[in-house]
Order: C-alpha cells, then sequence, then structure tokens
C-alpha cells in the first residue's frame, strides 16, 4: 500500500453536509501513516457533535479495504479545527445538545406542521426538546400548540432577567406571535426581524435541552444569516413537497446551508405531501403534486432522505385544532413523523 491509493479510496466516500468527497472537501489531514497491512489516518470534521461523524468514518475504513486492500488493518483518527468551537462563556445555548433548524425553499410546503409533529414526536421519547417559531412574517407554532393567548413573563436566571418560554405538550415554545397582534401584520425591516430572532435565541431561559428545533422563515434571508451566526447549528433540515416548482427551491435551501460562509450540515430532506390518501380508502395513494420528487432531489444532492409524509386529512386539522397528530397515540399519521424523529434521534 501507499499514500496515493488511500486519497483515491476516500474520494469514494461522500460527506452528506455537502454531497463532495472527503478529498475534495478537505477533510483528510496529511498524516497517511502505513507500515506492512497497519494504515492509519485522520479526518478533519468541522464539529465534534457532526451528525455524520460516525457513519463517514465507518465508509472510509470500508473504501480503503473496499479499493485498496480487503486485509488492510485501519485506524482513522477524527480531529477538529481548534478555533471552530465556541467558549462556553461566549455560547448562549450552552447547555443545549443540539440546534436543528428546520427550513423550506418556499412557503406552502408544510415545513411548520413537521417541525411541530417533530417536536412533539422527541419529547415523548423522553428528550427535552424546544421549539423556536423564527417565521417572523407568518408565526403559526401558537395555533398548532393551542397556546395564542400565551403571553410569556420575564424570569431572573443568575442575575439575568430572560424570557420564559411556554410549555406545551412537553415542549419549551417561543414565538413572535407571543409578542405582536395577531390581527395585523408584521412590516418590519430585515435588521429589526434578526434583532428579534436574535433576542427570543439568546435572552430566553432554554434550560438544558436535547434538542431546540428552529422553524425558519421559508426561502434564504437575513434571518437565516443571524440564526447560523447567532448559534451553532448541529445540522438543518429541508421540507419540500414532490412538486418540481417546491423542488427548485429546496435545491436552492440546501446549496444555502452548503454554502462555505454557513457550512451546515443537511441532516436530510423530508418529502411532505408525497401522496394523498383518503380516510374511507387507506390503502389508496394519489400522487397529486408527483411523484418522489424530494426523494430523487436528496439522492441527486447526496443528502439522506428522512421520510415522505402523505397528504392526510388528519393532518391539517389536527395541527388547525393545536392538538398535532403526533399527540393522537396510535394514530396511522403520527407513524411517519415517529419515524422521522427515531431518525434524527439515531444520527
Amino acid at each position: 500500500m501507499y499514500p496515493q491509493q488511500i486519497i483515491d479510496a476516500l474520494r469514494h466516500v461522500r460527506y452528506p453536509g455537502n454531497g463532495k468527497d472527503l478529498i475534495e472537501s478537505g477533510m483528510l489531514e496529511d498524516d497517511i501513516r502505513i507500515s506492512g497491512f497497519e494504515v492509519s489516518f485522520s479526518l478533519i470534521f468541522q464539529k465534534e457533535n457532526d451528525p455524520f461523524l460516525k457513519s463517514v468514518v465507518k465508509a472510509a475504513e470500508v473504501a480503503v479495504k473496499t479499493y485498496v486492500d480487503p486485509n488492510a488493518a485501519v485506524t482513522i483518527h477524527t480531529k477538529f479545527p481548534k478555533q471552530t468551537t465556541l467558549k462556553k462563556d461566549d455560547n448562549p445555548l450552552s447547555e443545549v445538545k443540539n440546534i436543528i433548524a428546520v427550513s423550506s425553499g418556499k412557503g406552502g410546503v408544510g415545513k411548520s406542521t413537521v417541525a411541530a409533529n417533530l417536536a412533539i414526536a422527541l419529547s415523548e421519547r423522553g428528550y427535552s426538546v424546544g421549539l423556536l417559531d423564527a417565521d417572523i412574517h407568518g408565526p403559526s407554532q401558537p395555533k398548532m400548540f393551542n397556546v395564542e393567548a400565551a403571553r410569556p413573563v420575564m424570569t431572573v436566571v443568575d442575575g439575568r432577567e430572560l424570557i420564559e418560554p411556554v410549555e406545551q405538550y412537553g415542549v419549551r415554545l417561543l414565538s413572535i406571535g407571543f409578542f405582536v397582534d395577531p390581527d395585523n401584520a408584521v412590516v418590519w425591516r430585515g435588521g429589526l426581524a434578526s434583532n428579534a430572532i436574535k433576542q427570543l435565541l439568546t435572552e430566553a431561559d432554554w434550560g438544558a435541552l436535547d434538542y431546540l428545533l428552529i422553524d425558519l422563515p421559508p426561502g434564504t434571508s437575513d434571518i437565516h444569516l443571524t440564526v447560523v451566526q447567532t448559534v451553532q447549528l448541529t445540522g438543518a433540515i429541508v421540507v419540500t413537497t414532490p412538486q418540481p416548482v417546491a423542488l427548485v427551491d429546496a435545491k436552492k435551501g440546501v446549496d444555502m446551508f452548503r454554502n462555505e460562509h454557513v457550512a451546515v450540515p443537511v441532516i436530510g430532506i423530508i418529502e411532505n405531501m408525497a401522496w394523498f390518501t383518503p380516510q374511507e380508502l387507506p390503502q389508496n395513494r394519489y400522487y397529486i403534486f408527483g411523484k418522489d420528487g424530494g426523494k430523487h432531489l436528496a439522492q441527486e444532492l447526496g443528502v439522506p432522505l428522512l421520510g415522505q409524509i402523505p397528504l392526510v386529512e388528519s393532518i391539517r386539522q389536527a395541527a388547525d385544532d393545536g392538538t398535532p397528530v403526533t399527540l393522537q397515540q396510535g394514530h396511522p399519521a403520527a407513524a411517519f413523523y415517529n419515524q422521522i424523529a427515531n431518525l434524527l434521534s439515531a444520527k
């Protein structure tokens, strides 16, 4: 064996966060060591809690055995840039283990419904969960959680006055909808909107959480950049429908997170409204918006497909009633969100 063989083998392994191979991504450290059948090298990850770390390391080991020598004894070390991790004192959410952005390229694809049901599904698995509704111009989480009349209060923590999130269905929730007149449009310039989101992130008593989901506005905007610059995102989920018009915008959303100035791993794509199933004909599927569009996009971009969720009336009705479908034990539609929650927690 010689070093170039190792390098060529690692070109067959993609990093799911950006769709590029390990060499193109610059993840291979210049420390390849070979002694007989023993080979060792290091892979560089930007964050210690990278959701793809274990799977990428395993794939790299398999690649060396497949393309170089099946008898190779492979040792792979992981390294992290010293300057990429904020100091605990500088990190406003140091007690939150995983911060997940839930995004969409365009509106109307069911992103907020997915975020609400996913938050509840994670909570029901015993995780401590928070949900920030960062959709400034169309906050819908207060209605979905049946807390439209709630008005968060201030609490003093370690001498600081912080906003106390509203707790409902086991989820700690904050939304700009709690602080504005629900009958009036929020007409704010980018700077004002971004400052409001930053305040909800950094001046709230989120406490110790396993997951904080951030329901982002559709598209790409100042708010997205504000979130990325304010906290360390573990990764992002992009929600789309299988419709070609939605897929074009979803692709842009994935590209935004992969941009070198943003550099947030894309955990996966969720295809919402994948098919229509009438309640009286639960075995029938009608592909109203096209078939497998989100699945094909995930394959094209080299990111995981976390799940396909059907267009079911009860999902919409439950969200409008303020009791998301994942609260209903045994409901067939809840199984789709539960499956995604299992995949997310595994990653």
